[in-house]
């Protein structure tokens, strides 16, 4: 049972990085400074911060131009809705800790 709330911990915490980097990057970006990497902001996204950064290209209006980001972000989002989906919903039994 613990495990849930470790796991809920991580996805908390990792969406709030990615909402936080994409303001930081926008930021940036309006100051000419040196810019967080788009790989960066995506690896964020995969490992499961995907909701929080599409929160953030939306608020802050970053990178909303760009067809990657435009579109892959909401792919990651359901391609991890889905693995949660089959995951949850699979006869097979996965036990965390």
């Amino acid at each position: 049972m613990k495990s849930i709330f470790y796991l809920a911990g991580f996805l908390i915490i990792i969406n709030i990085v990615g909402f936080a980097l994409m303001g930081i990057d926008k930021r940036r970006a309006q100051r000419s400074a040196f810019r967080i990497p788009e790989a960066t902001l995506f690896a964020v996204a995969i490992i499961g911060g995907s909701l929080g950064s599409i929160l953030g290209m939306r608020l802050f209006h970053h990178k909303t131009k760009h067809w990657y980001f435009k579109f892959g972000m909401p792919l990651i989002l359901i391609l991890q809705i889905a693995v949660v989906a089959l995951l949850y919903f699979s006869p097979l039994e996965f036990k965390f800790m």
